[in-house]
């Protein structure tokens, strides 16, 4: 692909110094321009007169064969950077209005008068998060008697939901330690564990509340005494917001129909709109070379064998951008794309690499090649050593499984960058479950992973060298290499210089993500593959999803990347199905 004109001397690498210094605030409102990638894409679809080809060098650059790696450099991690702080801030910002969109009507009117609230929480809730008691900053906290007594219920058993009932019941009983009766009914604080940013107070039911319900609804009803809980404190506390959180979509509902402030429990979303979820590319403007090619400066760089161009640009459009997101960009008026990643920004200057071409037959992965942009992205990241976390999102029939078992086994059986793949995946039945399967872990696995057992079908047929024989063989070889893995077992586990995939992750909570993403030692590249539209788990949406949570929490590191795959490439049916089903 034509590319701006090369020096005849290459640059020289700048030392964090040397770098432009922009303003935090300048900063900060570029990166908040681009909170939604829709706003980004408008941005990058506005006309221009311009030429989109790059601007060539006008001034000499000093001459240094020994030019050090990029990935020595000094690279400006996300808590540093001025544009990843607005980032951050952006997204409080998009979380804050989601969460406000969603709040019940005393609980905004309580914010606008700065009065604190008192939250009544449903038992669900403290299952679904069991750190939820300091996750309400200044409000107070109310856990009604037979909120406890559900706990009690769910706390047997080697479950999550068993696990986290457990959890709740430590975390009282060290909250309540020796504090007499009088403590316990004024109320006790929540940072008395070290949680400094839990300002309330845990206030128990400690009296019998007069039950104030509407006929009909029957008392011995779990639902309906919390209920008459909530509508007791508002008759004690006439001048208190007080706010009923669940989980429980029905018990929302009824809530309000006896006119209760009810709201969900949103301390978890990531996100309520996925639209506004990273998708790890952005398009330039097609007056980017313009603004930014004034002193510009590139080399080329040899790393793992492969030869890339590096550009530094220094421009308005940097603070827009985070380290390891792809840029593209595609005049209309004939001339030659550009495709880079970004690998280094400090300020308003940045430091692009352009990408190998994995659509040409030359350069493809166990005989797979990119048929689209975003393939290309993906392999990209796939076959980085430098990358230790990948993560993948598109609809069925993107490519996902494929690319990730051939970029697997490329570096597995040719590379021999890693020792063995291993592959693990969430067990929810989409169906009625079919009962217990006999066998080893291995055999009880091997109905979950089909997807992967045609995937290796496919990568298999590649191969027509060797014969029947030949491919008996490598698929032996290639079987020997592969080993599948239950999520059950895992805790406490270190993989050493492993290629560990994760199909299904949108079926993940956060916490269990941690548990799989913590397990990688040395040399060891994970990968979450999932599609956030088809979550199984009950109680997970698209914001709370984990792998919605890996990916919002990782952008912007320098050993992790992220692409959306677009576009399927299955077949025209499953393609022409995804859109009219």
């Amino acid at each position: 692909m034509p590319l701006p004109k090369m020096p005849t001397k290459p640059a020289v690498i700048l030392s964090k110094e040397d770098y432009p210094k922009a303003s935090t605030k300048s900063a900060a409102k570029s990166v908040n321009s681009q909170s939604a990638s829709k706003a980004n894409l408008s941005v990058a679809n506005e006309p221009a007169k311009a030429r989109s080809k790059p601007a060539v060098l006008t001034k000499p650059v000093s001459i240094n064969h020994n030019i050090a790696p990029i990935a020595k450099a000094p690279v400006a991690t996300p808590k540093a950077a001025p544009a990843d702080k607005a980032t951050s801030a952006d997204a409080a910002a998009v979380n804050a209005s989601v969460t406000t969109r969603h709040k019940s009507g005393a609980s905004k009117a309580a914010d606008k008068s700065g009065k604190t609230k008192m939250f009544v929480l449903d038992t669900n809730v403290l299952m679904h998060d069991p750190s939820c008691l300091f996750r309400f900053e200044e409000h107070d906290v109310y856990l009604p008697m037979i909120t406890l007594e559900e706990l009690d219920n769910h706390k047997k058993g080697m479950s999550e939901v068993a696990r986290n009932a457990r959890q709740v019941s430590r975390s009282l009983d060290a909250l309540v330690g020796d504090d007499d009766n009088d403590e316990i009914s004024k109320g006790i604080p929540l940072s008395k564990l070290g949680n400094k940013e839990a300002k309330g107070h845990l206030l128990f039911q400690t009296k019998l509340q007069n039950i104030n319900l509407p006929q009909g609804l029957p008392v011995g009803k779990a639902d309906n005494q919390i209920l008459a809980v909530v509508r007791a404190l508002e008759l004690e506390y006439p001048n208190r917001p007080i706010v009923l959180v669940s989980k429980d979509i029905n018990m929302r509902i009824k809530a309000r129909a006896l006119g209760l402030p009810a709201e969900d429990y949103f301390n978890d979303h990531v996100m309520e709109d996925s639209d506004l979820l990273y998708t790890g590319l952005v398009q330039l403007p097609l007056d980017f070379w313009n603004k930014h090619g004034k002193g510009m400066e590139s080399w080329q760089e040899s790393r793992n064998g492969v030869s890339n161009t590096f550009y530094r640009v220094t421009g308005p459009f940097i603070g827009n951008l985070l380290v390891n997101q792809f840029v593209y960009l595609e005049p209309n008026n004939g001339e030659s794309s550009f495709y880079g990643q970004v690998r280094q920004i400090n300020g308003k200057t940045a430091v692009l690499q352009t990408l190998r071409d994995f659509g040409n037959a030359r350069h493809s992965v166990w005989g797979v090649t990119s048929r689209n942009r975003e393939q290309n992205f993906a392999l990209n990241l796939l076959m980085d050593p430098e990358c230790d976390f990948v993560t993948l999102l598109g609809q069925a029939g993107t490519g996902k499984t494929l690319l990730a078992l051939a970029a697997g086994l490329a570096q597995v059986l040719e590379t021999k960058t890693y020792n063995e793949i291993i592959v693990t995946r969430v067990t929810v039945p989409v169906g009625e479950d079919i009962g217990f399967l006999p066998g080893t872990e291995e055999e009880k696995m091997s109905p979950w992973m089909g997807a992967f057992d045609d995937n290796l079908e496919v990568l298999n047929k590649s191969d027509n060298d060797g014969g029947d024989w030949g491919r008996a063989a490598t698929q032996d070889l290639i079987r020997s290499k592969i080993k599948i893995k239950s999520l059950n077992f895992m805790r406490g586990r270190t993989f050493v210089n492993k290629f560990l995939i994760i199909d299904e992750a949108q079926n993940l909570t956060p916490k269990q993500v941690k548990t799989l993403v913590t397990r990688a030692g040395p040399g060891t590249k994970i990968i979450c593959l999932g599609n956030i539209a088809q979550i199984d788990t009950p109680y997970l949406t698209e914001g709370s999803s984990g792998l919605t949570y890996v990916v919002d929490r990782f952008k912007g590191w320098a050993h992790s990347g992220h692409i959306t795959l677009a576009r399927g490439e299955r077949s025209r049916l499953a393609d022409h199905a995804s859109e009219v089903l």
